[in-house]
């Protein structure tokens, strides 16, 4: 029987209206069980006198992760990429001793410093993001020696969706819409550029709260990218996330055998790393693996100015949560909250 805490009206719909009162929380929730939503909600704006809904189109930040990790599974799968094969074997003018499998992971030791630390590149189209942005990772020292080491890399994930060009003989971008997008019918999602989200009136315009407290379309400003990679550019609808985890769990995008090793967890990540309350956390192929309370749920959260997203799937319970802010005020509160709930339905 479902929870009826999750229930429009329940505990989990009054909270998540009182944080938008609150100005809190722009944006939508999904609750589904067996595929069917049981619960849609959406508040605040997407733009100027635009309201944001249920087909309202957001900027996933790091959920874009998920993506990335099954195109290298399904790559894996046709036989032209190995999860311990050497970087090397597939680009050239990176540090030597690089795995698949250690840029999945965040063990390579690739990746510069956080954003904010200097001025950013301008870049004016898509080829010359994707270039000039591995140009910089190339010229980056590594962290850590390979495998040494944990360190959250969004540079890593730039890597790993080069390698999916280089070896689909695709961009990047039309690999995942054909492989995954489409066989999955996600209708509403896609790569979206800077002048395309500030011309269309679907896609949530990004509202940078913290940490001024103000509100400021991050688009706007010249610190927007001309578009995002395969770490966090992904556009999507809450709907097209629940059909993303619907198609994935039914082995539409990958046989069962392999979603299960894509989505399961590969190594803990160290406890200074994580955000969340799990009571275990693993990282992956892509994807984040958790246990929580009694229940096990894999997905991937995102953040970044005017962005706060997350993904849940429990696949022993067929619940799936997504949460997709324009906004980047926590929904921390808005996540554990529906875990807590799923856990007790």
């Amino acid at each position: 029987m479902t929870n009826p805490e999750l229930l429009p009206g329940g505990t989990f719909d009054r909270f998540v209206a009182c944080r938008a009162e609150q100005d809190l929380f722009s944006g939508t929730v999904l609750l589904a069980h067996r595929g069917r939503p049981v619960l849609t909600r959406s508040y605040g704006m997407a733009g100027e006198g635009v309201p944001n809904g249920p087909d309202t189109v957001f900027s996933l930040a790091s959920v874009t992760k998920c993506f990335t990790g099954l195109a290298i599974a399904q790559l894996v799968h046709q036989g032209k990429v190995a999860f311990h094969a050497q970087l090397s074997d597939y680009l050239t003018g990176f540090p030597a001793g690089v795995t698949v499998h250690q840029l999945l992971t965040h063990t390579s030791g690739l990746g510069r410093p956080p954003v904010g630390t200097g001025p950013l590149p301008v870049w004016d189209s898509v080829e010359a993001t994707v270039e000039g942005t591995l140009a910089l990772i190339r010229q980056t020292p590594p962290r850590f020696a390979p495998g040494t080491g944990y360190g959250y890399s969004n540079d890593a994930f730039w890597v790993l969706g080069a390698i999916v060009a280089k070896v689909s003989g695709l961009s990047y971008f039309d690999y995942v819409r054909r492989n995954v997008f489409a066989m999955a019918g996600m209708t509403r999602s896609d790569f979206h550029t800077r002048p395309q989200v500030l011309v269309d009136p679907r896609i949530a315009r990004p509202y940078w709260t913290q940490p001024s407290g103000g509100r400021g379309d991050f688009t706007a400003t010249p610190h927007h990218w001309f578009v995002g990679g395969p770490d966090g550019g992904a556009y999507a609808t809450a709907g097209d996330l629940l059909r993303f985890a619907t198609a994935l769990r039914a082995g539409r995008l990958l046989p069962p055998a392999l979603v299960g090793l894509v989505t399961g967890g590969k190594l803990p990540v160290p406890p200074g790393e994580r955000p969340t309350t799990a009571d275990q956390w693993l990282t992956g192929y892509g994807f984040e693996d958790h246990v929580y309370g009694r229940r096990h749920v894999f997905g991937h959260p995102g953040s970044g100015p005017g962005r706060a997203t997350n993904l849940d799937v429990f696949p022993g319970d067929e619940w799936v949560a997504v949460v997709l802010g324009n906004y980047d005020t926590s929904i921390g509160p808005i996540v554990d909250l529906a875990r807590h709930l799923v856990s007790r339905s």
